[in-house]
């Protein structure tokens, strides 16, 4: 096979229509392991396939792009940097998009090894190009520039390229571009600010940060909007939090949240705002943030029973995301009477309306029911179970109504609630003195899909891993939930065909 390679890329120079051994090559690439390529590829020039990228046909060019994909991800880094630079650089300026990709992704690499990323950084030229392709039209583009140059932030000679030469004002000229190109610029720096407290460093001393901070209290709510985005990217490594508490940006969030009563486009930039504290709290701790944000928290219950689809959906999966921890269930389980309203509203929109909202619904009412063994305390057993019977006065038969609905999203919705309550007793007694449930469970025939299929074997599983289930459940049911996970997800039975005599 190496030596058909070989053979195909000598005669792909030398006839005038080369489409068909392009195509024979893409073929015979395909069907190569990758370290195969690599030993096909080994010594072979590949002048010959990057000089018909310069051709005006398109299907020509797409094999080229194809070709030249499968073989340079097999090179080293090191090769590509040494045989190949000139022509990578060189796809930065080519008119289609696939090739400035293929380009872009081979020099991320290259920026990303050591050694040869190294020697990049000496070549203004090439970095400049990448720059430049941040302001490119096509998305697809600029995220792979943004990705290539965020490979810069590992080490302490690639920040100084980035932000302490003539590059830092290429950055920042082509954020002049527009709003949407000054917002990819800022994803760079959110990402390369992300890798290290020291490529932080390096980010504030730019300016650019201070610059996105400023876009927060900005005239513009689209704008706005994005840099709380930005802000709860950058939130989610510790040396980030540190900075943003600092800079006073989780109080002059709390503060957007209380002003938004009184602005009529807060729409469109309040369920950000929820959102940066609702990671906030999962990563911190939601009583810790709760308590020193308490505009947050109010703001959520409020959402949770306002009309607007759009807030309510972020409210769930915002008390989703709380409730799945033990700290959030307790946080919660403290409001009282203002929580119950909203369990009985997450209910309620669980059983009826807009499918999306109802799939929402039900996944945070399975995370606000979860309890993992090591957490099953007496206490907090009592609280699911009590959230449990605050849905509905018969909930096990509300619940079971959902999943027969025609609708696999609700369906294994649904599923995903008796799976949170399968791994703790009171839930295994419902489910046992519930007339016909246990025949539902073993029933392989109640979901088609495979969605539907795995979400009924983690029921199972969930039930057969806790240690209280053959004791509640039964033998009969525990042996039939054994058997069932020992036969596998996508089991199906075997159906004999009987002959009678007689028969046609």
């Amino acid at each position: 096979m190496a030596a058909s390679i070989r053979e195909l890329l000598e005669r792909i120079s030398a006839v005038d229509d080369p489409t068909e051994e392009l195509r024979c090559l893409k073929t015979a690439l395909l069907s190569l392991p990758v370290s195969a390529v690599r030993d096909a590829a080994s010594g072979q020039r590949l002048s010959a396939v990057f000089s018909l990228l310069a051709a005006n046909k398109r299907e020509q060019v797409q094999l080229c792009v194809d070709i030249l994909e499968r073989i340079l991800m097999a090179l080293s880094p090191e090769c590509l940097l040494r045989d190949y630079r000139a022509q990578l650089q060189a796809g930065l300026g080519h008119p289609s998009e696939d090739v400035k990709v293929l380009a872009l992704t081979q020099i991320g690499r290259i920026m990303g090894h050591p050694d040869a990323g190294a020697d990049v950084l000496n070549n203004h030229a090439l970095l400049r190009a990448v720059i430049h392709c941040i302001r490119e039209e096509k998305m697809g583009v600029a995220k792979e520039a943004i990705r290539s140059l965020s490979q810069l932030g590992g080490s302490k000679p690639g920040l100084d390229a980035l932000f302490q030469s003539d590059l830092l004002g290429a950055l920042k000229d082509v954020m002049t571009t527009s709003d949407v190109i000054r917002y990819r610029v800022y994803q760079l720096v959110v990402d390369v600010s992300s890798v290290s407290p020291v490529a932080l460093g390096y980010c504030a001393n730019s300016g650019l940060i201070a610059q996105l901070l400023g876009e927060l209290t900005g005239d513009d709510i689209l704008v706005r909007a994005t840099a709380v985005e930005m802000m709860t990217a950058l939130a989610q490594e510790q040396h980030g939090r540190r900075y943003l508490a600092q800079q006073g940006v989780m109080d002059q969030i709390s503060n957007m949240i209380r002003g938004a009563e009184t602005d009529p486009f807060s729409s469109l930039y309040l369920p950000g705002l929820v959102k940066f504290f609702g990671n906030l709290a999962i990563i911190e701790s939601p009583q810790q943030v709760c308590e020193t944000y308490p505009a947050f928290q109010n703001k959520v219950f409020e959402m949770a029973l306002d009309p607007d689809p759009a807030m309510t959906g972020v409210a769930l999966d915002t008390l989703g995301l709380l409730g799945s921890t033990v700290e959030g269930k307790q946080v919660l389980q403290k409001t009282g009477e203002r929580f119950t309203s909203v369990l009985v509203r997450m209910s309620q929109l669980s059983s009826s309306g807009a499918t999306e909202l109802r799939v929402r619904s039900l996944d945070a009412i399975s995370q606000l029911l979860s309890l993992q063994p090591e957490e099953q305390t007496e206490d907090l057993l009592a609280l699911t179970e009590s959230w449990f019977h605050l849905l509905a006065p018969q909930p096990m038969e509300m619940m079971s109504s959902i999943s027969s609905q025609p609708f696999p999203e609700l369906h294994c919705g649904a599923l995903r609630i008796f799976t949170a309550i399968a791994a703790q007793p009171w839930g295994q007694r419902l489910m046992v003195s519930t007339p016909s449930f246990m025949e539902f469970v073993l029933d392989r025939s109640t979901g088609r899909t495979k969605e539907a299929k795995d979400a009924k074997f983690d029921l199972v599983g969930a039930l057969v891993s806790s240690p209280t289930a053959a004791h509640i459940l039964g033998s009969q049911h525990y042996v039939r939930l054994k058997t069932y996970l020992r036969e596998g997800r996508y089991h199906v039975s075997a159906v004999a065909a009987v002959g009678t005599e007689g028969a046609d």
